[in-house]
């Protein structure tokens, strides 16, 4: 046998009343400051004063929850500027881990760095002395060709074309030199950075000159 439970209208709409009036007991509050710096409490807010910050409040009018202004343009900047301080210092750090790694006192960076001026020197002079044998060959080609100058004969096309490729070998490997010499150049540069942060991140100073001595 079933049993029909009836509500009656009355007790129906007391309950209805009832959570009508638990959702609005439970409504959000907020407080916020508007355009004319007057304090408002509020179940909505406007979108301009979010902007300015706001509380949100409990039933009993308790602060839950501050939301701070929204950041200034300075600030924004601020903030980015200090990202990018701290992104360079990263860097920075990691850079100088590196050159620990590679050298323990400046003096190390001073040797190394003659060592490679000698080594980049060394294949200088030997270019040096290329370029010496290549400008005898051509001081004797354009001898036979003066030679057969004066003798009122042609010089051979062959003769013509070795004095070019003599010169034109002999201005490739200054090219190279010059080209090289600015290499050692940015080298010593690089070097000389090198061994100032040393100076700086280590406490020691070099002792020894930046300029190798002469052999």
């Amino acid at each position: 046998m079933r049993h029909h439970l009836t509500v009656s209208p009355v007790v129906a709409g007391v309950a209805a009343f009832g959570l009508l009036f638990a959702a609005g007991a439970q409504a959000t509050m907020y407080r916020y400051t508007d355009e004319n710096g007057r304090l408002v409490i509020s179940n909505t807010i406007p979108q301009e004063a979010t902007k300015r910050g706001y509380d949100i409040l409990s039933n009993n009018g308790r602060v839950v929850e501050t939301v701070a202004p929204a950041p200034t343009a300075e600030e924004i900047a601020a903030r980015e500027a200090e990202k990018e301080r701290q992104k360079q210092l990263e860097i920075q750090q990691e850079q100088d881990r590196l050159l620990l790694k590679r050298f323990s006192h400046p003096d190390q960076a001073v040797r190394a760095m003659h060592r490679k001026i000698r080594e980049l020197e060394g294949i200088i002079q030997l270019k040096r002395g290329n370029i010496s044998v290549i400008s005898s060959q051509l001081d004797s080609e354009q001898s036979r060709a003066a030679d057969m100058e004066r003798a009122g004969r042609d010089i051979p096309e062959t003769t013509l074309e070795k004095i070019r490729r003599l010169e034109a070998q002999i201005r490739d490997i200054e090219r190279e030199i010059s080209a090289q010499r600015q290499d050692i150049g940015k080298m010593k540069r690089a070097y000389e950075e090198d061994i100032k942060r040393l100076e700086e991140i280590t406490g020691e100073t070099r002792t020894l000159p930046l300029e190798p001595e002469e052999n």
